[in-house]
């Protein structure tokens, strides 16, 4: 059985829009915790000749912003100010009751300056060395949405076009190699039908399946959790474990008895395929194995509640340095006991070893039960690192543990299909990974109105775009309005919202770019070029990303055009 780790990294667009604490400093703190030790461990394995066939994703927003030498100054004073966080803690704690603390303000200092190393030592652009790691073969780099939109809620086929046309192609400009696989954004799927999340959003009668905006792209697969596939229960990527779900203790035992619940029709324990409905070849689904990953993400039933592991909530201000370990469940932060960096290292080697004993336990099951013959593991990159401290090391020791076993291969997405064709079509359900498996993190009744807004905007931008990309002068204008689209569709912004933490900054940003696309738009309609053109100067400062996007706005208006929404919902208002 085939053993499939995907990981998806993923910020909005931060870049000059402040620093702290939702601005450069959020994508900093990313770069610090995950992606360059994250870059360490996959380039160590690579040295002692692992193997580690690891499937990663970075979404063409992020990695434009990686590539950026914006962010390479950026990083570079938030690499100060750490260090100097840990010069200003062992002066506070001399002295006093915190005294004993102060040798790990000494290894935060020494792992900032081998990070910092590690990052002048790739010219601060994060993108190259994850490149050069793809070709020299030890991983696999998947592409994914423009900017990481909602796919199923977009109000038009021209929106979703565009978010995976132009990410296919950015992913090549940046990555040098066209991606086989895509990240659907947030792993949210629609099949073809008919289309109105709202009373008032401009419904069709029949739009096509996410599928088929994924194959017309030029996409060979993706993945999609298992209640999407009828492969078991709704399991968000963003809650904790619902009752009734398998545990397993570190010796692979069950530690409630309880089977995983929910009606199982397919094994989640394979690959299927897709058909698109026009004939275009078909797109392959990997489904999210329910037991593994548990092991993995959830700090309650998992690995990264352990008590030797670092403390999240608990952090040292000014500086932000974290100092203390979990300690135990239910521990209150006041109560918490200092880290001990070595013997958090030592637990990853035996969460390592178990995590490979229970992928030996799933293949030995699932291959003699149900013809299964992958498993497959995605999550947020910034699981590694940022929310689970070690989450890097026990990765490098579970690669490591691979040789101990015949019964599981680590392997590409692309490997494994490449190897092991999909032979069963499969029909998706409608949902996301998110809170309750469907769609409601992005549509409530906190996050109505944004869509309310973005609907008419869409509208507006695609019945702009065939006039203004024919005249010279309104081409650049156009492109920034695209580009301010782009990123007001982003997720996340419903997602902060839905969540209730920061929601201000959220909404500010998505006003803000809507705002400025609606600012382009009618200085296009007025064929006030002269303004249009500085105001997109000002802009492109600011949001400077996807350069290369016109040609992409004309292939995602060329593609073949359904019915026009908008024209639904005129007949359904005059009714």
């Amino acid at each position: 059985m085939d053993f499939v780790l995907a990981l998806h990294s993923h910020l909005p667009y931060v870049l000059h829009h402040g620093r702290w604490p939702h601005g450069s400093d959020w994508l900093c703190e990313a770069a610090i915790d995950t992606y360059l030790p994250l870059l360490a461990s996959l380039r160590g394995l690579a040295a002692d000749g692992v193997s580690a066939p690891v499937t990663i994703g970075f979404t063409p927003v992020l990695a434009n912003q990686l590539a950026a030498p914006a962010f390479a100054a950026e990083l570079e004073a938030y690499f100060d100010q750490r260090l100097t966080a840990c010069d200003e803690a062992v002066a506070s704690f001399e002295g006093t009751q915190d005294e004993h603390l102060i040798p790990l303000t000494g290894y935060w200092r020494d792992r900032l300056q081998g990070l910092r190393a590690l990052f002048r030592s790739v010219n601060g652009d994060l993108v190259a060395p994850f490149r050069a790691l793809e070709e020299s073969g030890h991983i696999e780099i998947i592409g994914g949405a423009a900017t990481h939109g909602f796919l199923p809620l977009l109000g038009r086929d021209e929106s979703v076009r565009l978010q995976l046309i132009l990410g296919r192609a950015e992913h090549e400009r940046l990555f040098g190699r066209a991606p086989a696989g895509c990240w659907l954004p947030e792993c949210a799927y629609r099949a073809r039908g008919p289309w109105g999340p709202l009373p008032r959003a401009p419904a069709a009668t029949d739009r096509p399946g996410t599928e088929e905006f994924v194959a017309e792209a030029g996409f060979r697969y993706f993945f999609t959790d298992a209640h999407l596939a009828a492969a078991g229960m709704p399991l968000s990527a963003y809650d904790e474990i619902p009752m009734g779900v398998e545990r397993f203790d570190l010796h692979g035992r069950a530690r409630t008895g309880a089977p995983f619940v929910g009606a199982i029709e397919h094994s989640p324990y394979q690959a299927y395929r897709l058909r698109s409905r026009r004939g275009r070849a078909a797109v392959a689904a990997l489904v999210r194995d329910p037991v593994a990953s548990l092991q993995v993400w959830s700090r309650h039933a998992g690995y990264p509640g352990d008590g030797t592991y670092l403390e999240f909530h608990k952090i040292r201000w000014p500086g932000g340095l974290k100092l203390w370990r979990v300690t135990g469940d239910g521990v209150d932060l006041g109560e918490k006991q200092p880290y001990d960096p070595a013997a958090a290292r030592s637990r990853t080697a035996d969460h390592a070893t178990h995590f490979v004993q229970l992928l030996r336990r799933i293949a030995l099951t699932e291959s003699v039960a149900r013809g299964g013959d992958v498993v497959v593991s995605p999550f947020d990159t910034e699981l590694f690192g940022h929310w689970w401290f070690e989450g890097p090391d026990f990765l490098s020791e579970v690669y490591r543990r691979f040789t101990t076993t015949s019964e599981v291969r680590p392997a590409t997405a692309s490997m494994h299909l490449r190897d092991r064709t999909p032979a069963t079509t499969l029909e998706l359900a409608a949902g996301s990974w998110g809170a309750n498996g469907d769609y409601s993190m992005w549509l409530n009744e906190e996050t109505a109105w944004t869509w309310e807004r973005l609907w008419p905007l869409e509208n507006a931008f695609w019945d702009a775009a065939p006039a203004a990309l024919a005249v010279a002068g309104a081409r650049l204008i156009l492109a920034q309005a695209a580009r301010e689209l782009l990123v007001a569709q982003a997720s996340d912004w419903q997602f902060i919202i839905s969540t209730g933490e920061v929601a201000d900054y959220a909404i500010r940003r998505f006003n803000l770019h809507c705002d400025d696309a609606e600012r382009l738009l009618a200085m296009l309609a007025r064929g006030d070029l002269e303004s249009g053109a500085a105001l997109t100067e000002e802009l492109r400062q600011r949001d400077d990303l996807f350069p290369d996007i016109l040609p992409h706005i004309e292939a995602a208006l060329a593609s073949p055009r359904p019915r026009r929404a908008r024209r639904a919902h005129r007949a359904r208002a005059k009714r």
